[in-house]
C-alpha cells in the first residue's frame, strides 16, 4: 500500500508559527517556552460580525485553509481528532446547571462546523467530507484524499486541525504539538511538476517524527521520512 500526493500549496497555523515561512525557524517543544502568544488568528479578511462567533478551532482551520489559496469550487476535507470539544462540554455543562444553550453554540458543536463555514464563506458549492479517526485522523483523510483524487484528479483541499482537549480529558491524550492546523493543495504525482511529493506506506519502526517536523521539512524544501501516526511518511523534493 502506497499513497502518493503532488502539494501544490500549502499552509499552517499554530500560536508560535503563524505563516508558512514562520516554520523555517521551527524547534522541537518551541511553544512551551513562550506565554505571549496569540489564542487564534486574526482572520483580518472576514467581517468581525462573523468571525467572533467562530471557535478557535474553526479560525485555526480557516486560517491554514486560506493560506493555500484553493480554487474556489475545490473539494474539501477536513480532519480532527477531537473536532469542536470544547463547545460540546460547554453545552453539557449548561444542562448541568440547568442554563439555557446558545443556538449558535449548539450549531457550531458539531464535527463539520469548519467545513460548513469555510463552504459559505468562498461559497464553495463542490463535496465536502469531515473525518474523526483518533489519533490517525490525519493519515485516514489522506486516504480519502487519494480515493477522491483516484477518480477525479483535480485539486482537493485537506485541510487538519486539533487543539489541547479539555483539562477533564487530558489524561486520556498525550498531544504536545497542538494547538495546530495545517493545510495542503493536492494531487496525484505528477512527474512534470516541481511540487513536493508526499508519500504515505506502513510503519517502518524507523524514528519518529511530528507535524512540525513535517511543515518545517516543506517550509526549507528539504526532504524527509520517518514513522508517525501509526505509518510511514516522505516528503521528497527533486
Amino acid at each position: 500500500m502506497q499513497l502518493k500526493f503532488s502539494i501544490c500549496s500549502w499552509g499552517a497555523w499554530s500560536p508560535q508559527y503563524q505563516q508558512s515561512q514562520d516554520w523555517q525557524q521551527w524547534k522541537d517543544n518551541s511553544l512551551s517556552q513562550h506565554t505571549d502568544l496569540p489564542d487564534a488568528p486574526k482572520l483580518a479578511q472576514i467581517p468581525a460580525m462573523k468571525r467572533r462567533r467562530f471557535s478557535r478551532l474553526t479560525k485555526m482551520q480557516l486560517e491554514a485553509a486560506f493560506q493555500t489559496d484553493a480554487p474556489q469550487s475545490c473539494r474539501t476535507i477536513f480532519s480532527s481528532r477531537h473536532g469542536e470539544l470544547e463547545r460540546t462540554l460547554g453545552l453539557l455543562d449548561n444542562i448541568v446547571t440547568q442554563e439555557p444553550l446558545s443556538p449558535i453554540a449548539f450549531s457550531q458543536s458539531v464535527h463539520n462546523t469548519a467545513s460548513g463555514i469555510y463552504s459559505i464563506l468562498k461559497e464553495n458549492r463542490a463535496a465536502s467530507t469531515s473525518i474523526a479517526a483518533g489519533e490517525e485522523s490525519l493519515p485516514q483523510a489522506l486516504f480519502e484524499a487519494f480515493a477522491q483524487l483516484t477518480d477525479d484528479p483535480s485539486p482537493l483541499l485537506l485541510v487538519f486541525a486539533d487543539q489541547p482537549v479539555p483539562g477533564v480529558y487530558s489524561q486520556f491524550v498525550e498531544e504536545p504539538e497542538l494547538p495546530l492546523s495545517m493545510a495542503f493543495l493536492l494531487t496525484l504525482v505528477d512527474n512534470q511538476s516541481p511540487a513536493p511529493e508526499l508519500v504515505i506506506t506502513p510503519a517502518r519502526e524507523q524514528a519518529k517524527i511530528s507535524y512540525g517536523q513535517l511543515l518545517h521539512s516543506l517550509a526549507n524544501k528539504k526532504s524527509l521520512a520517518g514513522d508517525m501516526c501509526n505509518f510511514h511518511w516522505e516528503v521528497r523534493f527533486d
